[in-house]
């Protein structure tokens, strides 16, 4: 029985990864400052819409996981063999916009979280670009996925800073598994705020940069199994690492009136004096290992998708000279979300990184639907299309973000309506 586990865990380990990856980068900067935001504003009030947006969540991944193992190519590559060129250039285009707001989102996590200690952006961005790039440039995928596999481990840092902040854990509890009161889904903040949480826990560049690294990692039918659960866990912690910090941040800054904080750094600061320099220290440390890792995972994963769609070279795996269009993408989408922090003000960044996620509304939706169309295709998936009740449950996720991404379209271009 013993050694029956210790093969199981032994090979889960194996194929731990590209699941676990996806997931935790999902917390960067632009998702700390979400869901610090939210605790803030609204207490505890918010945590009902963890347990779903993990059901969501899991649901997507494993869509992706299982097309890559199955036919060997990314969502990219697919999405132009079913759909034809004209429909991958236009995903493709609105995907590298989202991205780039994004990347310029990691790159001001990185700056605010070393502004804390007092070092200058103009040092922190160039030398954190530098080691970024390098990182992709000099690793193959197996040491490149070992470095964010440990980076994913320091998330563990908001749990504890979570812990720290001396929560109502009862209050918080039950707050996650009751739904509020109908009362508050009349607060068009309050809705804009969930909609946000949605948003930043499934983002569309999460199933590319997933499929991807399936692929390039050799994940087969065969051996998808354990690549399932790596979703599964990964989805899981990573929305578990989310509900900490809504309750640190509920069981500090809300409960002394600071509802409303600029950016994640913001958050670290003012629960400086709230609940100790530990607590402080490990959400400032979270917040720069969280830039920092996103800010390696974001732009790849751009390069993936465009050279899928296109059918040029790409991946980690390969040197400079074999994929040049893949790491000059890459180089581009560092250098420009570091210039961007570096030279352009802080509240002009704000306005277009919250056009960018409009974007991104707009556009997973669309990924779902794409996603959808291609598992159920017998010719492509054989006998692992999706089964009846996992469409149903796509489906509602696919017209549940539809929605909500309609709602929150119109509540970032007409700001008078939240």
């Amino acid at each position: 029985m013993l050694k029956r586990w210790r093969t199981r865990i032994l090979l889960f380990l194996a194929v731990l990864g590209p699941g676990f990856i996806t997931a935790n980068v999902d917390n960067d900067p632009n998702g700390i400052f979400t869901y610090s935001q939210a605790g803030a504003q609204f207490g505890y009030t918010m945590l009902w819409t963890m347990i779903p947006v993990t059901l969501a969540l899991i649901v997507v991944q494993e869509m992706c996981a299982r097309m890559g193992a199955v036919t060997g190519k990314g969502l990219s590559d697919l999405i132009r063999e079913e759909f034809g060129l004209r429909l991958t250039v236009i995903v493709m285009f609105l995907l590298v916009l989202v991205n780039f707001g994004n990347v310029i989102g990691e790159f001001s996590g990185i700056a605010g979280s070393l502004q804390l200690f007092h070092v200058s952006k103009y040092i922190s961005i160039p030398i954190c670009s530098a080691l970024v790039w390098l990182l992709a440039v000099r690793g193959d995928y197996k040491s490149v996925e070992k470095i964010f596999l440990v980076a994913s481990t320091f998330y563990f840092t908001y749990i504890i800073a979570g812990v720290l902040a001396h929560p109502g854990w009862h209050e918080a509890w039950l707050a996650t598994i009751k739904l509020p009161r109908m009362a508050v889904l009349r607060d068009p903040s309050y809705v804009f705020m969930v909609v946000s949480v949605i948003g930043t826990t499934i983002a569309p560049w999460m199933q590319f940069y997933l499929q991807s690294s399936i692929v390039e990692k050799g994940v087969t039918a065969k051996t998808y199994a354990g690549s399932r659960l790596d979703v599964i866990v990964g989805s899981i912690f990573t929305d578990v690492v989310a509900w900490f910090i809504i309750v640190a941040c509920a069981a500090t800054l809300y409960v002394h009136g600071i509802t409303n904080i600029q950016d994640a750094s913001n958050a670290a600061e003012a629960m400086k004096p709230l609940a100790g320099s530990y607590a402080f220290l490990l959400f400032a440390f979270g917040l720069f290992n969280a830039g920092f890792f996103a800010a390696s995972v974001l732009p790849i994963s751009t390069a993936y998708v465009v050279c899928e769609g296109l059918g040029v070279e790409s991946g980690v795996d390969k040197r400079f000279h074999e994929a040049p269009f893949f790491y000059g993408l890459y180089t581009l989408l560092i250098v420009g979300g570091g210039a961007a922090v570096m030279l352009i003000p802080n509240a002009r960044l704000m306005q277009w990184y919250l056009e960018s996620q409009a974007f991104n509304g707009i556009l997973l939706p669309v990924v779902i639907v794409l996603m959808l169309l291609l598992i159920n295709r017998k010719d492509l998936m054989g006998e692992h299309v999706n089964p009846q009740w996992f469409n149903g449950a796509a489906w509602l996720t696919a017209i549940i973000v539809s929605i909500l991404s309609v709602v929150l379209m119109v509540q970032q271009f007409w700001p008078g309506h939240h």
